[in-house]
């Protein structure tokens, strides 16, 4: 553990921000802090996240304003299209709450790198997509917990891939590129309900 001549620790800084991070799905525009230290933070955790074989295969766009509008736009004209009209009113709920918020970040894959790696190492073929998923997990959990650090308030969301033609066509990305999810983040405007959690014990076993 690390200290600095304050007592500050660094152990006890992430852990707490890992026990803050929550999923809000009540949002608004208003700034927590600017746009570039927005970007800041997702191209640290882009640069420093881990990757199977150090493939750094992980793609990242990031939306604000009316960017991150038009992305929620064409989701919930997409799905106007496939959930019944009289149950659409729930889902149009829903997608405008993430509407309400600052910023979209959006996650792919380079499927090529993956492609790639299955050729370079065939003894692996089959866990290179399984690893490529971990690592962008991983990458999703920094950007989450660091955006809600700063401030924000953010979810995971999954409307691919019944957004990823127009999502590819819209903002020019690469055929190459798969879309994994979707982050929109905002400033917070409620607090999630508490959680409930499984004992450790039935979670964690100790061997020494």
């Amino acid at each position: 553990m690390l200290d600095d001549a304050e007592g500050y620790s660094v152990e006890k800084s992430f852990l707490a921000a890992v026990q803050a991070r929550r999923s809000y799905y009540e949002i608004s525009k208003g700034e927590a802090i600017e746009d570039e230290r927005i970007v800041e933070i997702i191209q640290d955790a882009v640069k420093y996240a881990p990757s199977a074989f150090n493939s750094q295969s992980a793609r990242l766009v990031i939306l604000l304003g009316t960017e991150h509008d038009k992305f929620w736009q064409i989701t919930k004209e997409t799905l106007r299209k496939l959930v019944d009209g009289k149950n659409f009113g729930v889902t149009e709920k829903k997608i405008n709450g993430f509407s309400d918020g600052y910023g979209t970040v959006l996650y792919f894959e380079d499927v090529t790198i993956t492609q790639e790696l299955q050729g370079k190492f065939p003894l692996y073929k089959d866990n290179f997509p399984i690893w490529a998923q971990q690592s962008s997990g991983i990458l999703q959990y920094i950007i989450w917990t660091a955006l809600e650090d700063a401030g924000w308030g953010a979810s995971l969301q999954h409307y691919n891939p019944l957004v990823d033609e127009e999502v590819k066509t819209t903002w020019n990305i690469p055929e190459n590129y798969k879309l994994i999810a979707q982050m929109p983040f905002g400033r917070p405007i409620a607090i999630p309900e508490e959680k409930e959690y499984i004992p450790l014990n039935e979670r964690i076993k100790l061997y020494k």
